[in-house]
């Protein structure tokens, strides 16, 4: 205790000689003569750099800040909704997939008991039925897939075209917007269209 004492003296001495010493030597801003004056313009000084802040440039950045904020928020609620979209029509296009494929094999059980059925000479022209019935099966099923994915590849560029021209704000060129989708889905079709 009484070394804290000692070194505040020592302290508060240093400092008043220093005050001393700085007053003697010009320099007014330590002259307690002068610090009421000091004390007055900083006070003003500050208080009108408060005012002009919190009154005018502050509520014009708070403003900015949350129509930004807001706008980010829309245009987040526009994609969800998109990428929503494209979910559902792709698994629109998935059951079109699986009933196509469940109704080939519907059609070629159908022909096979047909075949099983008939007699043993008339076996060869209902092979013959058969394997043509799957064939056609086998087309519309490729009908389906490339045309599904056709569709598939439209929407996903005017969805993409359309959200990237809400969140720029600017025209977006459709071809390379095509290009992207066609890629990505060369790159997954073999998970898509079952290839």
């Amino acid at each position: 205790m009484i070394k804290k004492i000692y070194f505040q003296s020592i302290f508060f001495s240093f400092l008043s000689l220093e005050a001393f010493a700085a007053e003697s030597g010009g320099m007014p801003q330590l002259n307690p003569e002068f610090w009421i004056s000091q004390i007055f313009w900083l006070t003003l000084t500050f208080g009108i750099l408060y005012l002009v802040l919190s009154k005018f440039i502050l509520p014009k950045i708070g403003g900015n800040l949350e129509s930004r904020k807001s706008q980010i928020l829309e245009n987040i609620e526009a994609a969800e909704k998109q990428r929503e979209s494209s979910e559902a029509k792709l698994k629109e296009y998935e059951e079109i997939v699986t009933k196509s494929k469940l109704e080939a094999k519907n059609i070629f059980n159908q022909a096979r008991e047909k075949a099983s059925k008939e007699i043993n000479s008339k076996k060869e022209v209902l092979d013959k039925q058969i394997d043509e019935e799957i064939v056609k099966a086998e087309q519309e099923i490729k009908t389906l897939q490339s045309g599904a994915a056709d569709k598939i590849n439209k929407i996903a560029i005017d969805t993409s075209s359309e959200l990237i021209q809400k969140l720029i704000g600017a025209e977006v060129n459709n071809s390379s917007i095509s290009a992207i989708v066609d890629d990505l889905s060369k790159r997954s079709g073999d998970k898509y269209y079952g290839n």
